[in-house]
């Protein structure tokens, strides 16, 4: 056998190789077209959020996948049904005033973006933010740095404005996880009465994490009635048995009757 015939790759592993440099050339593609139509799209945004008046990119073009999952960090994406549907629950109720926040949780930022991108959407625009670790993101204006080991290193205007919050923890850990619900309780708007004296309305709050830490995540988010729902999250990649936690129900699903260890305990 000569040096050449030996380094010659079956015919099965060349073919696998080339289906894997083709996929990555199109997601290095996609990803640069997704941060040309983000660039376009961010105008003189300057302050991070989108709100009314601001021209955003064409919702159809936007794709999470343009951006892939980084396993090392923990990283699955929402399926596209669940990204929407938890996008659609931070939207409603919310003004061109309200402010969204979304914590490591960019698949449901995505669908948040196409939704109000789209051309037919009447709804309102409020200013969003996308609390993220992963710098790739950074594409984005609304785009703020986020690093769970410092909870609360966050823009100082950001403090007690959140009208609408989603989180999706990276990890399964106490640590991780009793961080995050400290950066939560600093982004939620204070429960402050209005000008008409009637109490404002509470915060709306979405945790979505694995279902063995029920227990825990009703502990450290029972001071904004956040309680286990009937909604399991599906991700596109990920098979782990996911629960969905809020502090209101609606059409998507109800709090778990049985449940209620963390609102009597």
């Amino acid at each position: 056998m000569t040096v050449e015939e030996s380094l010659t790759l079956p015919a099965d592993t060349l073919a696998a190789l080339g289906e894997f440099y083709a996929e990555r050339d199109a997601q290095t593609q996609n990803f640069e077209r997704l941060k040309a139509l983000a660039e376009a799209g961010d105008g003189d945004r300057s302050d991070g959020g989108g709100g009314e008046g601001h021209d955003e990119p064409a919702g159809q073009e936007l794709s999470i996948h343009a951006f892939t999952e980084d396993w090392n960090e923990s990283q699955f994406w929402y399926s596209d049904e669940t990204a929407n549907l938890l996008a659609t629950q931070l939207l409603e109720g919310m003004s061109d005033d309200s402010v969204i926040a979304v914590v490591s949780a960019p698949s449901a930022f995505v669908a948040l973006k196409k939704i109000i991108a789209a051309p037919d959407y009447t709804g309102p625009k409020p200013k969003t933010y996308l609390l993220e670790h992963d710098m790739r993101f950074s594409v984005f204006p609304e785009f703020v740095f986020y690093d769970f080991i410092n909870p609360v290193k966050l823009p100082a205007n950001l403090r007690n404005t959140v009208d609408s919050v989603i989180c999706d923890p990276p990890f399964l850990s106490e640590d991780c996880q009793t961080k995050m619900a400290l950066t939560l309780r600093w982004l939620a708007r204070t429960n402050k009465s209005n000008n008409t004296g009637a109490a404002a309305a509470q915060p709306r709050v979405l945790i979505c994490t694995g279902e063995r830490m029920e227990t825990l995540v009703n502990k450290l988010y029972r001071p904004l009635g956040v309680r286990t729902t009937t909604y399991e999250p599906v991700h596109a990649k990920l098979k782990n048995e996911f629960c969905c936690y809020a502090n209101f129900e609606c059409d998507a699903w109800q709090w778990k009757r049985g449940d209620d260890e963390g609102a009597s305990s």
